[in-house]
């Protein structure tokens, strides 16, 4: 696990006056990745660092002669149109450049001179998905989410008796996966309407969305290594929010025998900045597992692991309709849970993906699944706040909604927060649902 180092002091302050207001997602303790430009230019994109408002671009950073030895590797890597070539070189590298960004950035730095004139307004830059995705695996880590979906279809036994042993999970669709402000028509496939005999061919009727965290790979492991769960967070380059929008009907008639399809591969919504974990380490705590539930099998289990497994990430869905919008009325908040409530860790899952042989590679993506808490205004799908569309939830328009509706934009915040640490945000993931496209 990452150990606390004079980066997450936070008594810390940056000559840079917007990374030191109360609220702030960025602060120099935290410090994450993106890939950027300047909106509407031609400019390649590059890596870049927030602090405050404000965005520190690697590219020029690297060419600064600012930094030197494992640092300026660092950010020459980081400096190229997408993070994969960062992410492969692993934990020193990435401590190297955290450390020298915090120092560079610190009151009375010698460095402010030369990175001042550089820095980028993250309200002047547009973004793009950090890493080229190889690959991407949603998960199923929410106990509290599968108990509340389970009970719609299966009332007296809601969970599926491997639930509890190992964390599940599919492989998805890389290819769609975009940017926070991604906008996508509403999806088409075959639906079995209620008491119908035969399927129909429409858009779907019960689109959602799922409050997920997205878990970026850093180096892989070789093709029938496994990756031992005390090393698997030298294998995680950092976390993001994550939208995996789901189209209930479809997933209802597609899902048996195989799982997902096109429910989930028309779209899913990541946030610009990376999180790394060692920017997370001050809000650690014990991973438990009621001692009534089965124990993790040895290979998911370890005194690490129980000691600060759990990550304390607050999480905020919010909703904007488009009468919302016309009439100046601001998002409206749906629910709001907590990474903490997760049955399965970060590293329960790397250490399970790869415990076939299976090899992870730099840039690959793994989806935590619906992060819902244990009561009900704590879900993170609409699908249990409406009880499976029976309850109707009320916007602040006076419009009703149990499902999505064309035109909705949904949005995800989240951030640890706690005496004693500085605050660290994840900034936001955004994402608007289009009318269906015309069927032929």
């Amino acid at each position: 696990m990452t150990l606390l180092n004079d980066t997450h002091n936070p008594a810390l302050k940056s000559w840079l006056a917007s990374a030191n207001s109360a609220g702030c997602d960025f602060p120099i303790q935290n410090l994450p990745f993106a890939v950027f430009r300047r909106k509407g230019s031609s400019e390649a994109f590059r890596g870049g660092v927030a602090i405050g408002d404000q965005i520190v671009d690697l590219a020029a950073l690297a060419k600064s002669g600012l930094l030197t030895g494992e640092a300026a590797a660092a950010a020459q890597a980081g400096a190229q149109d997408k993070l994969n070539a960062l992410m492969a070189l692993g934990t020193p590298a990435w401590s190297a450049l955290r450390l020298a960004l915090s120092r560079a950035l610190r009151e009375e730095s010698a460095a402010q001179a030369a990175l001042q004139d550089g820095l980028v307004p993250q309200a002047e830059a547009e973004f793009d998905v950090p890493a080229r995705i190889g690959d991407y695996t949603d998960f199923y880590t929410s106990v509290h989410h599968a108990t509340n979906v389970g009970k719609l279809f299966r009332p007296d036994n809601p969970l599926l008796p491997n639930y509890k042993w190992l964390p599940i999970g599919y492989h998805g669709r890389a290819s769609s996966i975009g940017i926070s402000g991604q906008s996508f028509a509403r999806p088409v496939s075959q639906i079995m309407p209620p008491g119908a005999t035969e399927p129909v061919l429409a858009p779907s009727r019960r689109m959602d969305y799922e409050l997920e965290l997205g878990v970026f790979i850093g180096p892989g492991n070789a093709l029938g290594e496994p990756i031992a769960l005390d090393q698997a967070e030298q294998h995680v380059f950092g976390l993001c929010l994550f939208n995996d929008w789901s189209a209930r009907d479809i997933q209802g008639w597609e899902y048996q025998p195989l799982g997902p399809f096109l429910s989930k591969n028309f779209a899913s919504t990541v946030s610009p900045w990376v999180v790394t974990l060692e920017a997370l380490a001050p809000y650690r705590q014990p991973w438990t597992r009621p001692q009534a539930d089965p124990q993790p099998l040895p290979y998911l289990d370890s005194a690490a692991l129980r000691s600060e497994g759990a990550i304390d990430i607050e999480l905020e869905v919010f909703i904007q309709s488009a009468a919302m919008r016309a009439q100046g009325l601001g998002e409206h908040r749906l629910s709001r849970s907590n990474f903490k409530h997760a049955y399965w860790s970060v590293s329960q899952m790397v250490a399970h993906h790869t415990v076939n042989g299976c090899n992870l590679m730099p840039g690959d993506l793994l989806g935590s699944g619906t992060q819902s808490g244990p009561t009900l205004e704590e879900a993170g799908a609409l699908i249990e706040l409406s009880v499976g569309g029976s309850r109707a939830l009320t916007l602040p328009s006076g419009e009703t909604r149990t499902f999505l509706e064309d035109g909705d934009t949904v949005v995800f915040r989240a951030a640890c927060e706690q005496p004693g640490a500085a605050r660290i945000g994840f900034g936001e993931v955004r994402g608007t649902l289009l009318p269906a496209r015309a069927l032929n």
